[in-house]
């Protein structure tokens, strides 16, 4: 969860706003964060590689973040 915590106040502080409503808290296994404009998905590793969203989405663009963890 603190990752997570982390995440969101990074993003909140590079877009300037807070999210509009998160999902996902509960098991933080896949976050959700909609800021309306952008969608934020922060997954664990096995649940990211289960459900290869980059897939659904293949000509949308994508950002990739460097983690520590």
């Amino acid at each position: 969860m603190l990752s997570l915590t982390l995440s969101e106040k990074k993003v909140s502080k590079e877009l300037k706003d807070k999210p509009w409503h998160i999902e996902g808290e509960d098991n933080a296994e896949w976050i959700l964060m909609d800021y309306v404009n952008v969608v934020v998905h922060v997954f664990q590793k096995h649940i990211r590689e289960y459900y290869d969203i980059e897939s659904l989405w293949g000509d949308a663009k994508t950002t990739i973040i460097e983690s520590k963890f």
